[in-house]
């Protein structure tokens, strides 16, 4: 909800800088800046993930002609983040392990995307800031690794094993728990589930170098899935995935 708020707050002061950077546009359109290509790699946080939701890799190319009067550029990117549950909470076991209660698996989705990038503004020479509007789609490749947890068993042996909670089943699914696996096992277990996605945002582009770019995109996307993604086993899982997000971007022009 904190994550949500602050969106919000960002996406006002947004608007509103937009508004005052649009009155003080200058009036000389042949010293607007316009290029063929942008180049750019970010991180991003939205409201399904962590402070550090993923990266992107983003890169758009101008496209001949106008659309509405504004310069338009081919959006492609390509998205790779981690999508958590609202109930994930992670809480200490009473062997001091960290770990997140009924957690099974982690959700990694990668997005490619095809979309149209508008230039709302222009920047003047090395003055203001450009902005423009992006819709794109494409398909969601999502990875359905499982949550490893290192559990005891005869012998003093600990392996490591998915955690699976089995409704119908009397057994402690923690039973032997000892400790989280890392972070990498259970890759090679992983379940692939397609679907779609679909973005709409701002960018601003902040750069005080007519070859670099440093921006902030902020916009907001909804996706669906082909089934419904199994991340927690006591909450209720979802296959539809709406979100805010921002990414800071860096990188160059031509």
């Amino acid at each position: 909800m904190m994550r949500v708020k602050l969106l919000l707050s960002i996406c006002i002061l947004v608007l509103l800088s937009t508004d005052i950077y649009a009155q003080r546009r200058g009036k000389n359109e042949d010293t607007e800046e316009v290029y063929k290509s942008f180049t750019s790699f970010g991180l991003t946080t939205n409201t399904n993930s962590g402070i550090l939701g993923g990266a992107v890799f983003r890169k758009s190319n101008a496209i001949p002609g106008k659309l509405f009067g504004k310069n338009q550029y081919r959006y492609l990117a390509v998205e790779l983040v981690n999508v958590r549950h609202p109930k994930e909470l992670a809480q200490s076991f009473n062997t001091g392990a960290r770990f997140v209660y009924g957690k099974q698996n982690y959700l990694f989705v990668l997005r490619p995307e095809y979309g149209r990038e508008i230039t709302l503004f222009n920047r003047h020479e090395d003055e203001g800031i450009a902005i423009s509007a992006i819709v794109a789609a494409g398909p969601s490749l999502g990875f359905e690794k499982p949550y490893m947890i290192q559990r005891q068993v005869a012998g003093g042996q600990v392996v490591t094993t998915p955690l699976r909670v089995d409704p119908n089943s009397t057994q402690d699914p923690y039973e032997g728990f000892v400790g989280v696996g890392s972070f990498f096992s259970g890759f090679g277990q992983s379940k692939v589930v397609p679907g779609l996605h679909l973005k709409t945002a701002l960018s601003f582009e902040l750069s005080a170098f007519r070859e670099n770019v440093t921006g902030v995109e902020i916009g907001f996307l909804a996706e669906g899935f082909t089934r419904k993604i199994d991340i927690m086993a006591y909450a209720q899982n979802k296959s539809f995935y709406t979100s805010g997000f921002i990414t800071l971007y860096f990188g160059s022009k031509k």
